[in-house]
């Protein structure tokens, strides 16, 4: 595969934000509903906020893409007779997450072997940690 400057990306390829909304589904599993996936999502992405409309506008994006699909729940009484979208993660989705995690990983590999791996144990220490 290669890219050129100008050139917009296939319908195939999947942005940071929806690999973390496809990863969120998959962690998921039976209960990737938006507000579940909105939390999950909002945890992944931490230190920055997300909206859950952002949530909603990936997820359409993503089943026009034939990565995920959706379906309704029985109403329940709980949320005043509504009914949840539920979605799953399908082959197409699978696939481009997979690719996006062996992208990040050649990155990666390639970031530690300029740096050096006394860099990368460094680093690894304040994963997660806030800036102080």
């Amino acid at each position: 595969m290669y890219y050129t400057v100008g050139e917009m990306p296939r319908g195939d390829s999947t942005g940071q934000f929806e690999q973390l909304v496809l990863t969120a589904i998959l962690s998921l599993r039976e209960e990737a509903y938006g507000v579940t996936i909105h939390e999950k999502v909002e945890q992944l992405a931490h230190p920055k906020s997300v909206s859950l409309g952002a949530i909603y506008v990936t997820l359409d994006r993503l089943e026009d893409k034939g990565f995920v699909s959706s379906w309704l729940s029985d109403p329940t009484p709980e949320r005043g007779g509504r009914s949840k979208r539920f979605y799953r993660l399908e082959a197409l989705g699978e696939r481009a997450l997979q690719e996006s995690a062996a992208t990040a990983k050649r990155v990666w590999d390639s970031i530690v072997e300029i740096w050096g791996k006394d860099w990368a144990k460094q680093w690894g220490k304040g994963w997660g940690k806030q800036p102080t």
